[in-house]
């Protein structure tokens, strides 16, 4: 049941509302600041700590909200830049190499892939990625079961998808590898890999 103390003296109607209240504040914060600090969210909407955490049990948990929420931007920009791509190994690998490339400008994706310390690490396999990470494939034009692939193919991809791209953000190399040099690195041993799989199915 929603709270009616606080809110700056305009209670939400439901438990939906007062949620979504919580996550503008969180995408406000991330905006301006790159991430959340509880104690400033609950001032900007009006209630305590104690209310924030009724409906996100913690810092993590409201960043991950706040970047799932924001994530259908970018999966809207990263389908136009695909187009009609329906070949499953280039598809593949622009998609990682777009994603490498956006991300130092989306501090959500960025959330999404490393949490809230900034470091890819461990968390960059996290549900949330592994979620956003699928979500990413079943907006691609590929006809993902006419080539041969099942859901637990695309589950796989999606995480070595995120390996990769875990290992190109902690390391982009010396120097960096970007632009056709990174596509075609991605080409000879990602989209390789896709294709071996492909024609074995």
């Amino acid at each position: 049941m929603t709270r009616t103390r606080g809110w700056s003296g305009a209670a939400p109607t439901s438990d939906s509302e007062a949620a979504q209240r919580i996550l503008a504040a969180a995408k406000t914060a991330i905006d301006r600041d790159g991430g959340v600090n509880i104690a400033d969210i609950a001032r900007a909407v009006g209630v305590t700590r104690q209310t924030i955490y009724r409906y996100f049990p913690s810092t993590d948990a409201l960043l991950m909200a706040a970047a799932m929420d924001s994530a259908s931007g970018f999966l809207d920009k990263m389908a136009a830049h695909l187009g009609d791509i329906t070949d499953p190994a280039t598809a593949v690998v622009e998609g990682v190499a777009y994603t490498l490339e956006s991300l130092p400008g989306d501090p959500y994706m960025r959330v999404l892939l490393s949490g809230r310390s900034g470091i890819f690490s461990a968390s960059v396999t996290s549900d949330a990625a592994r979620e956003l990470a699928r979500t990413m494939l079943d907006r691609y034009a590929v006809d993902w079961a006419a080539e041969g692939f099942t859901d637990a193919d695309l589950d796989d991809i999606a995480e070595h998808m995120l390996r990769t791209l875990q290992s190109f953000l902690v390391d982009p190399g010396r120097p960096p590898r970007v632009g056709p040099d990174l596509r075609d690195y991605l080409r000879r041993w990602d989209g390789a890999a896709i294709e071996h799989r492909r024609r074995i199915s």
